[in-house]
């Protein structure tokens, strides 16, 4: 008799060490590029800095020089950590509620020529479709674009499409009654007979 393992699954239990964590979902402007107001985008699986950051920044230790410091603004972390251990070496973490946009993350490296790369993060609970486009719009070379310009802009495309989707489903239905949240302009009236 043969025993197969999944070493997919999530269960913390039946975890194996050996087992490398998913890949990175990231997208950056090219090297060399003309400068924009960002670098690229990273789309976590979760809210756990602690879980995240070490896989983004080795990842990033590679193309970027060692990351030392990372700031974020704690809007959307529940939990932010002071450091966090990268392969090798520590990652200090800060964060910036006024000063930082919620939808973007600050990275540092003292060993590179540049410095500083800054990141729209895409929240995790994102569609595919969504964080696909926000990902090509996050790494665009030299756009003047922030982080919570093509997040707003995401927000409209995915309202309006939602929008059509009702008025399809109305039209389908015959149009009797408005979709939800649709305002026909009428207003009700009351008439009294004597």
């Amino acid at each position: 008799m043969t025993a197969t393992t999944d070493r997919t699954t999530t269960d913390p239990s039946t975890t194996d060490e050996r087992v490398s964590p998913p890949p990175v979902r990231l997208a950056l402007t090219p090297a060399n590029a003309p400068p924009g107001l960002l670098d690229g985008a990273w789309w976590p699986r979760s809210r756990d800095l602690f879980r995240e950051l070490p896989t983004l920044t080795a990842r990033l230790d590679v193309c970027w020089g060692r990351i030392t410091r990372v700031t974020v603004n704690p809007t959307h972390w529940p939990v932010i950590p002071r450091k966090v251990p990268v392969a090798g070496h520590t990652v200090g973490v800060g964060w910036f509620s006024k000063e930082q946009d919620p939808h973007k993350l600050i990275l540092l490296s003292y060993t590179a020529d540049r410095g500083r790369w800054d990141l729209l993060v895409i929240p995790p609970e994102t569609t595919a479709a969504s964080a696909d486009r926000l990902m090509s719009a996050a790494a665009v070379p030299g756009s003047l674009l922030t982080a919570r310009m093509l997040m707003d802009d995401e927000h409209r495309i995915r309202d309006a499409a939602e929008d059509r989707g009702r008025t399809a489903e109305w039209d389908a239905e015959g149009g009797a009654a408005p979709p939800p949240g649709h305002s026909t302009g009428l207003r009700a009236s009351a008439t009294l007979e004597r």
